[in-house]
């Protein structure tokens, strides 16, 4: 399964249901970047990702975006293609 990392804050509902939805689908390790825990890496966020807001989630090299980027890819049937593409 390919790695997943989603760029997150301790309190961002849309992070818990980005993080419920991946696990749903068989995720069991994702890797957090707390962003009010480490104020440098908001700025590594942007530069990276083109967007101030959280979540943003990473499968593999793809940058897939926040929730509801993350929800429709898994509505269209792309999610479990890209996490099994590993």
């Amino acid at each position: 399964m390919n790695k997943v990392v989603m760029y997150s804050t301790q309190v961002c509902p849309y992070c818990q249901m980005a993080e419920r939805l991946l696990k749903s689908r068989g995720v069991e390790q994702i890797e957090k970047v707390l962003i009010d825990r480490e104020p440098g890496r908001r700025e590594e966020m942007m530069t990276r990702t083109g967007r101030r807001t959280v979540p943003q989630v990473y499968i593999g090299e793809t940058h897939v975006g926040g929730y509801d980027d993350l929800s429709a890819l898994d509505r269209k049937g792309g999610l479990m293609p890209l996490l099994e593409s590993a």
